[in-house]
């Protein structure tokens, strides 16, 4: 039977609307359309925090034990995760994140970057405590090679309080350990929606969930899953980077001494006598030094151990070379941007390269 008018037009407008209707289902509008892209697999690797704290009552925020929640409840919290990649943990530690040492970075990063060479593996997230989370990212984004993402992620509340924060950093972190636009960007750091490099990020307060900033700013946010960049790192890290985990043991002795008024040399003599190779001093402005410090100093520099002159100053502080201290004449390192913590970790890495001065303040300029 010939079809009329009619009932072309009515076959026609049933084609557009599977064509239109925005509900349907892909396979019902194209039959030949390819199945959905294989999810990323993601590692999260749990160390502890109070991302993994709990609280006596839903009103404590600021009063709880850290690192109580195992990885596999902590995962089962989140649900969601499933929507975002095929996800798997592992139990590396379970520790509060000021008891960090030497010897749990060095583990913790063999341990990424064994990860990271697996083809089973497209990102590596870390959750950390918050104290000294920027540490590791940092460590991280020295010593491990890989333009896979790895993303070190913790809350400032635990999951049992009310407005916790844990639940959406973890999600923010695998979003962002899940996607191809965070290949080679080196070690992130997602909290409170901010995406920020583990070479700038610090921790800026310690009782609110916006407590992690770059002195430079985020590098980018995360919106529902998605990620939104706005800018990339500039200093050397992951596989530009020279020094690789896989090559390291362990870490030579480098200690912070904290610059005030009426400050003393005794503390630096102090720990250059416990084995300090390199002393960091956490300098009032750019780097300054006390009259009554600096003779020590030079004297325990030319017993051999490195100065590295940093800033104590929160979010922005800058150590200018020969400015302050005639760093040239005195054999001194200045730190550039880094903060005594983080100076402390590249001062160590460092040393396991040179001992000469010249080529740690370049190590400084590039990292």
């Amino acid at each position: 039977m010939t079809p009329t008018p009619t009932r072309l037009m009515s076959a026609l407008g049933c084609a557009l609307a599977l064509t239109l209707l925005p509900g349907l289902p892909a396979h019902a509008q194209n039959a030949t359309s390819t199945a959905p892209a294989k999810k990323a697999q993601v590692v999260i690797l749990a160390t502890g925090g109070t991302i993994a704290g709990a609280g006596a009552t839903a009103a404590n925020s600021a009063t709880y034990q850290a690192a109580k929640v195992p990885v596999d409840k902590l995962l089962a919290s989140v649900p969601e995760l499933g929507s975002l990649a095929q996800v798997r943990g592992e139990q590396v530690f379970q520790i509060a994140s000021e008891s960090f040492t030497n010897e749990h970075l060095v583990q913790l990063a063999k341990r990424v970057s064994a990860l990271s060479k697996q083809a089973d593996v497209d990102g590596i997230v870390i959750t950390h405590g918050t104290d000294t989370l920027e540490e590791t990212a940092f460590f991280l984004n020295l010593t491990v090679r890989t333009t896979k993402p790895i993303v070190v992620v913790g809350s400032m509340r635990p999951g049992t309080a009310l407005s916790a924060d844990g639940a959406l950093n973890l999600y923010n972190a695998v979003a962002t350990a899940a996607s191809p636009t965070a290949v080679g960007k080196g070690v992130l750091v997602t909290m409170n929606d901010e995406i920020n490099t583990g070479r700038d990020v610090t921790k800026a307060a310690n009782i609110r969930p916006d407590a992690f900033k770059s002195p430079w700013g985020a590098l980018g946010m995360v919106v529902e899953g998605q990620t939104h960049w706005f800018r990339a790192p500039a200093k050397r890290h992951t596989v530009n980077s020279e020094f690789d985990i896989d090559q390291i043991q362990a870490l030579p002795q480098v200690d912070i001494a904290y610059g005030h008024g009426n400050a003393s040399p005794v503390a630096y003599q102090a720990l250059a006598a416990s084995g300090a190779k390199a002393l960091i001093h956490a300098g009032t402005g750019n780097g300054s030094v006390s009259k009554d410090v600096v003779p020590a100093l030079r004297e325990l520099r030319a017993k051999g151990v490195q100065v590295i002159r940093s800033s104590r100053i929160d979010g922005g502080g800058f150590v200018i070379r020969n400015a302050e201290q005639p760093d040239d004449q005195y054999d001194w390192v200045a730190a550039h941007d880094l903060n005594p913590q983080k100076a402390r970790l590249l001062a160590a890495l460092a040393l396991t390269r040179t001992q000469d001065a010249k080529a740690i303040q370049r190590f400084f300029l590039e990292y």
